[in-house]
């Protein structure tokens, strides 16, 4: 099988993102008394959304959605303002996404991030062009809801056999899979090898280049 496209995870996978994010999430936590929290507690903490972001930092407020959306507002407030003062492409992403786009291959973002973030940060801060960025909206479920990965399909014309899916968490192993898609994981990201093998990885990349054979080797078989 030959593959066309590429869809990616965004925190995490292409942007190192978990200082702003985590600067953001202790401005709110700190404006209402909350505990704080450190960088790699916030690693185990993103991933599935922003509601579910402030549920695991404040899980006795589970059952209070309104104070939870609350505490979400804020959070995009506070994270409007810090979002470009650390983010970053993780080292050999641009020369990666080049690479892949002169190969022409079909590239994709879907996060769980909120869509106007996902679609501002792809923009500014990566090299390429993508023929698709989805972040959350409301009317589409979250990962591992396979929903959005099949309209991104739908988008690049590919069929699930066609394309990997790239991320850093057990949520995106599991979306590629309920998908249909290839799923591949990567170690610099906010989780630990044994997460993404648990949950289904079929490969794992210790850096970026490493995506190149696992694409283009099977082009050429």
């Amino acid at each position: 099988m030959n593959y066309q496209g590429v869809i990616f995870d965004l925190d995490g996978t292409l942007l190192d993102t978990i200082e702003d994010i985590t600067v953001a999430l202790n401005t709110v936590m700190s404006q209402h008394g909350f505990r704080q929290f450190s960088i790699e507690e916030a690693k185990k903490m993103v991933g599935d959304g922003m509601r579910e972001l402030m549920v695991r930092a404040k899980p006795e407020l589970a059952g209070q959605m309104e104070l939870i959306d609350a505490l979400v507002n804020e959070f995009r407030q506070e994270y409007a303002k810090v979002w470009r003062e650390h983010s970053r492409p993780y080292p050999g992403i641009p020369e990666l996404l080049t690479e892949l786009n002169k190969k022409g291959l079909k590239l994709a973002v879907l996060s769980n991030k909120a869509h106007p973030f996902t679609e501002i940060m792809v923009k500014e801060l990566l090299p390429v062009p993508f023929q698709a960025v989805r972040g959350a909206r409301p009317e589409v479920p979250l990962k591992p809801d396979p929903a959005a990965a099949r309209l991104i399909l739908k988008d690049l014309n590919l069929t699930p056999a066609e394309a990997l899916y790239v991320g850093d968490t057990a949520v995106d192993m599991k979306t590629a899979l309920e998908a249909g898609l290839t799923p591949v994981g990567v170690l610099w990201g906010f989780r630990e090898a044994r997460e993404l093998l648990d949950s289904g990885a079929r490969a794992l990349l210790l850096k970026p280049a490493d995506l190149l054979p696992l694409v283009f080797d099977e082009k050429r078989s």
